[in-house]
C-alpha cells in the first residue's frame, strides 16, 4: 500500500510558526510533522509515500535530502504553481499514485493513535471505493452515515449548509472526519472534477452510486495540530503519556 501525506497546504492558522517555513516542518516534541507522520504510517508497514507540496516546497525536499527520505521511497507532487485541495491534489499525483490497489491518505497535521491496521482491514472487507475514518467529538462540521456506514450527508452547522448524498428514512450516526482515509485506486476512474476541490465534495457525488464508507474509530487521542494552542496541547498530552 502507498501513503498520500497532504502537505502543501499554507498553514495559515499556525501564525508566526509557519512564516518562514511549511507547516510540515512546524516541530512536535522535538520532530516536524512531517517526520510524527512518516514514522506513524512506517511503523504501520507502509515504506512508499507520495508527498504534496506548495508552501516553501524546497524546504521540504531539502529536509527529506538531509534525512535520506528517512529510508523511504519518497516521491513529491508539485504544486508550487497551485494549490489545489484535497480532491485536486489527488487527481495531480494520480501517476505517482498507481501501481497500488489502496492508497492511504493522511494530512501531516494530523496526530492520532487510531488503529490504521483495523481501517485498512475495515476498508478491504466493504471492498469500498472510500473509507473515512471518523470519530464522534465535537466539531463544526459532519459527516452522516446510515447503519451501514454509507455516507449520506454533510453538514455545516455554523452556516447551516447541508449536502445529500442519499436520502433515507432512518436515523442517521453524525460523526467527524479525522483527516485520514482510504481510497482505492478505482476511484480515478470515476473522477470528472479537474482544478481545485474539495474531496468531500467528490466522496457525496460517488456516494450516491458507490461505496463511501466511514469507519468509527476508537482512538485515545486525537489532535489537529493547526494552531498554536493546539501544538501546545499535543505536547502537553505526549509528554505525559510518556511519563
Amino acid at each position: 500500500m502507498k501513503a498520500f501525506i497532504l502537505a502543501a497546504g499554507l498553514g495559515t492558522r499556525l501564525k508566526q510558526l509557519t512564516e518562514n517555513q511549511p507547516k510540515a516542518l512546524v516541530e512536535l516534541n522535538g520532530k516536524t510533522l512531517l517526520e510524527h507522520t512518516l514514522m506513524r504510517l512506517k511503523a504501520e508497514g507502509i515504506n512508499d509515500f507520495v508527498i504534496n507540496v506548495h508552501h516553501f516546497a524546497d524546504k521540504i525536499e531539502n529536509f527529506l535530502k538531509e534525512k535520506n527520505n528517512f529510508n523511504c521511497n519518497i516521491k513529491i507532487s508539485d504544486e508550487r504553481n497551485e494549490l489545489l485541495d484535497t480532491g485536486g491534489a489527488i487527481i495531480h499525483a494520480k501517476n505517482l499514485l498507481k501501481n497500488s490497489e489502496n492508497i492511504l491518505i493522511h494530512n501531516v497535521d494530523i496526530i492520532s493513535d487510531i488503529n490504521l491496521k483495523k481501517l485498512i482491514q475495515f476498508h478491504k472487507e466493504k471492498n469500498a471505493l472510500a473509507t473515512l475514518a471518523v470519530n464522534d467529538r465535537n466539531s463544526s462540521r459532519k459527516l452522516f452515515f446510515d447503519k451501514n456506514m454509507q455516507l449520506c450527508k454533510w453538514k455545516n452547522f455554523i452556516s447551516g449548509e447541508e449536502k445529500t448524498a442519499r436520502k433515507t428514512e432512518n436515523k442517521l450516526t453524525e460523526l467527524a472526519f479525522t483527516g485520514i482515509h482510504i481510497v482505492n485506486t478505482e476511484i480515478f476512474k470515476h473522477i470528472t472534477e479537474t482544478g481545485k476541490f474539495s474531496i468531500i465534495d467528490l466522496y457525496l457525488r460517488l456516494a450516491k452510486e458507490k461505496t463511501i464508507t466511514g469507519y468509527k474509530t476508537k482512538n485515545t487521542f486525537w489532535f489537529d495540530l493547526g494552531t498554536p494552542e493546539k501544538l501546545i496541547k499535543a505536547e502537553l498530552y505526549l509528554k505525559n503519556m510518556q511519563r
